[in-house]
């Protein structure tokens, strides 16, 4: 799949993104997932972006339980995209912790 196919150039991709991980519609996830693009998605590859939109589109509950540790990660999700989500899921004194 070329960029026009998965929505325009890679700079358009990456708000694109952006966008949708800011607004997933669970608060927690929303949080995790629009401080992570914020940080990362102007350094993934292709690959990378495609491990991070595949994310988005898992239903929240279940990588919410993911990111916790309260459910094992599908062996789909389970990639370097996923490890930086949960390491900001980690973090210390951020809102998703408080």
């Amino acid at each position: 799949m070329d960029t026009r196919e998965k929505g325009g150039s890679s700079e358009v991709r990456r708000k694109r993104l952006l966008f949708r991980a800011q607004r997933r519609g669970f608060k927690e996830v929303d949080l995790i997932f629009g401080a992570y693009a914020q940080d990362h998605l102007s350094v993934l590859d292709e690959a990378g972006l495609d491990q991070f939109e595949a994310l988005l589109a898992a239903p929240d509950h279940e990588v919410y339980g993911w990111l916790r540790g309260a459910e094992d990660v599908p062996d789909a999700f389970d990639n370097s995209v996923f490890a930086g989500l949960k390491s900001y899921c980690g973090r210390k004194g951020q809102p998703w912790n408080a």
